[in-house]
């Protein structure tokens, strides 16, 4: 019996530590891991967040990049963290979804490794057409390519944007046919030259050719249309119920992070997202706000897995 209350006293100090740690949570600056490089959309979006939470709770919030390995190589560094709330990451669709099915090992587990905390901002794709091709739906699209195959070749020039045709291809049935790029500038340039009819690409690579006349969109890849290209139909309104495709990021902590600094984190998030503007900093960003409980975040992540482990599966996507 001494020894049990001995154990109970050890359990229960341990209980309020964590507690009078949370409670004076955050009492020196919070390193956030961005797995990507400096000036790239994750990372342009995660020092916004960052300055909002010092503001926010009166400690520095100071961005680290690890990038390398598609994300891979600052998400297994944030995994192996303290689990104290004072090691973050940013994490995207890529790390935290489809990754674990396009490398033979990312280090870490997805699901696992990490404490969810709340989602950031989601980003549709959109796909766009060089004007004089003629098409303007996705009905062009699908009827084209079936009845006079080639003629709606798609350039594709991330992983993102192949999972958007390969989703594509699988839900209407056509014989499309992707040609794969190294990145946006190429893939672009030869479509807005006619040499490629098709582009499937983020908002923000093609929202100044749209602008400027030189691609019109077809349709974006969210669930409903968005604020992000006001008037754009979504794939799904246009015949193809359920049909989404987006990336996404969202803040983690290390596997056994206080359950009450997770709960802080996601309270002061909410705050900074429901700002107006905060809404046009991401908008203009290329996001829609995100938002919501770990709760949520965390069956993102599984729905996320278990919707493109099997089709990337069937398509051979591997990473490059």
């Amino acid at each position: 019996m001494k020894h049990l209350k001995q154990i109970a006293g050890v359990v229960v100090g341990m209980v309020l530590a964590a507690s009078v740690a949370a409670q004076s949570y955050p009492s020196k600056p919070v390193r956030i891991i961005v797995a990507y490089q400096a000036g790239q959309g994750t990372d342009v979006a995660t020092r916004y967040f960052a300055d909002q939470l010092g503001k926010a709770l009166g400690q520095n919030f100071i961005i680290d990049n690890k990038p390398g390995a598609g994300g891979n190589i600052g998400t297994e560094a944030a995994a192996r963290a303290a689990p104290d709330g004072y090691t973050l990451t940013m994490g995207t669709n890529a790390t935290h979804g489809v990754n674990q099915f396009l490398y033979a090992s990312t280090g870490y587990d997805a699901e696992k490794d990490f404490e969810p905390i709340i989602l950031a901002g989601t980003l549709p794709m959109v796909i766009s057409a060089n004007p004089a091709s003629g098409f303007s739906s996705i009905a062009d699209i699908v009827t084209a390519a079936k009845t006079k195959p080639k003629s709606a070749d798609i350039a594709m020039p991330s992983t993102t944007a192949r999972l958007v045709f390969e989703f594509l291809k699988e839900r209407s049935g056509a014989p499309l046919f992707g040609v794969p790029y190294k990145g946006s500038g190429t893939a672009m340039t030869e479509v807005m030259g006619g040499q490629i009819p098709l582009i499937i690409d983020t908002v923000t690579a093609s929202r100044p050719q749209i602008d400027g006349g030189k691609i019109k969109p077809i349709a974006v890849t969210s669930l409903k249309s968005t604020e992000l290209l006001p008037g754009v139909k979504s794939v799904a309104e246009q015949g193809m119920p359920g049909f989404e495709v987006i990336a996404w990021n969202a803040l983690y902590a290390p596997k056994g992070t206080p359950p009450a600094i997770i709960k802080t984190l996601n309270a002061e998030m909410q705050k900074i997202l429901a700002q107006p503007e905060t809404r046009q900093k991401l908008l203009s960003l290329g996001y829609d706000p995100g938002g919501g409980t770990p709760e949520e975040l965390a069956a993102l992540g599984r729905s996320e897995r278990s919707k493109w482990g099997p089709l990337i599966s069937a398509a051979g996507i591997k990473a490059e």
